[in-house]
């Protein structure tokens, strides 16, 4: 039943991403991508949601309780509610200036304003390498989350059928199948979390899992994992718009005000953190010895709901990682072909950025079956590159005057940086590593775009 169950939905997102092709016909690359800047704000509201709320949100979120105690909670639920009125207030003026330079991805942003050569490289070059953990971190949810619910089947072939129903919705329709998609993939995630964590409490008692999960973890932080905590919620939630496939769902959307009015209300499925809370604190409750933290959640669904509840949260929780991998690959195909590749006409464009997006996911397959790894690792890894974007497209969104050179330094400083000092486990008393690079990155930025301005006031 749980198969069936399960099978049944993915058909269905099938058929989904065919209906969202309906008058259409051969699209350009421009609503292939970003829909022609047509969304309104449901489809826009449920785009950006599905990006967001990923596999992560029901294998990261738990496995990290699990694994570190209630602590880890805080980080997760802080930096995205942190992040909403930044969306708030840059979501609109990031949709501004993508219309104004009719950019389809993020380094399109840096051509248009900056007008280098070499920054448009770097960020593209970058974007693409610090999203390849991104794309690690859906698939080694999916694998957690179909082996978590029982499906015994080798990690390779789990990664290989994800990839293909990936491959699969954006060669049908590009971004309108995800948008369709995400409808379906939201209500199933939302069902399948809220029906296990009901099911925790009708079943165990929500005091009762609560007191025997306190037994075993620490409710309390110490002043180091307190400055990792304040730090990390603030340096992702700088990064958490300028993410490449972000700035993409933003110019998807028909107007400025379309986004305003999605980011008010994005804070509603934080609702469903605290049944994800009791799921995982289920998990420790009953000493259930795990293969992996990432597969508690799905730990208390296989203990407590019947076959055909495990199908929804199965499918659920597989269309909240493909979801994600589409929308990674969207991004990243256009990057190549329009970036890196500048000279390719438009007409080849979509076909060209589809080649990319396999050996992407082939990319992404190969590291994920080599380097498995806890989820909070690939987000950091891929915070620590993405945010130091951030003061670039500050300057963009203000329409400020800096040199490219500075722009270009301070990047690429800030992320180097960041890897060196996470290669060899620098500690600064608990504060985020990603922050104390995108200080630095602040002021290479700073100095190299007014020293020759200094030196000619000094001349005169």
């Amino acid at each position: 039943m749980t198969t069936a169950v399960f099978v049944g939905f993915i058909v269905f997102s099938l058929y989904l991403a065919i209906r969202s092709k309906k008058g259409h016909g051969a699209q350009s690359v421009h609503d292939f991508f970003v829909a022609s800047r047509q969304f309104g704000a449901y489809l826009v509201f449920f785009l950006a949601a599905g990006e967001i709320y990923s596999i992560g949100t029901m294998v990261g979120f738990p496995g990290g309780i699990y694994a570190k105690g209630p602590t880890y909670g805080v980080w997760f639920l802080g930096y995205i509610l942190l992040a909403y009125p930044l969306g708030y207030f840059l979501g609109p003026k990031i949709w501004q200036a993508g219309a104004r330079y009719n950019a389809i991805t993020l380094p399109d942003l840096f051509k248009g304003h900056y007008g280098s050569r070499a920054l448009e490289l770097i960020v593209a070059g970058s974007a693409i390498l610090f999203l390849l953990p991104w794309g690690q971190l859906q698939f080694t949810g999916l694998v957690a989350a179909l082996k978590g619910l029982g499906w015994e089947f080798e990690p390779v072939y789990l990664v290989m059928i994800s990839a293909a129903l990936a491959f699969t919705y954006i060669a049908i329709s590009g971004v309108r199948a995800s948008a369709y998609i995400a409808i379906l993939k939201d209500i199933l995630m939302v069902v399948a979390i809220v029906v296990t964590g009901v099911a925790v409490g009708w079943k165990a008692g929500v005091g009762e899992v609560f007191h025997a999960a306190s037994m075993q973890v620490s409710n309390q932080m110490n002043d180091t994992q307190l400055r990792f905590s304040m730090s990390t919620m603030l340096f992702q939630a700088l990064g958490f718009y300028v993410m490449p496939f972000a700035v993409q769902n933003f110019f998807t959307a028909k107007s400025a005000n379309t986004i305003r009015r999605t980011q008010v209300a994005m804070p509603l499925y934080m609702l469903m953190y605290p049944f994800l809370v009791l799921a995982s604190y289920y998990a420790i409750s009953q000493n259930l010895q795990l293969a992996s933290p990432n597969e508690a959640f799905f730990a208390a669904a296989v203990r407590l709901l019947p076959d055909w509840l495990l199908g929804l949260v199965t499918a659920g929780a597989a269309l909240s990682g493909l979801l994600v991998l589409a929308g990674i690959c969207l991004a990243i195909g256009p990057i190549v072909t329009r970036n890196l590749l500048p000279g390719m006409p438009e007409a080849r464009q979509k076909q060209g950025a589809k080649v990319v997006i396999v050996i992407y996911l082939v990319l992404s397959i190969a590291m994920t079956l080599a380097t498995p790894n806890l989820m909070l690792t690939l987000i950091n890894t891929t915070y620590y590159g993405v945010t130091q974007f951030f003061p670039g497209v500050l300057v963009i969104l203000f329409s400020l005057k800096v040199r490219p050179l500075a722009i270009a330094l301070g990047i690429v400083t800030g992320q180097a940086l960041a890897i060196a000092l996470y290669v060899q486990q620098v500690d600064f008393g608990g504060i985020n590593l990603g922050l104390v690079s995108l200080g630095v990155n602040l002021l290479v930025t700073a100095l190299v775009n007014y020293t020759p301005r200094l030196a000619r006031v000094q001349a005169a």
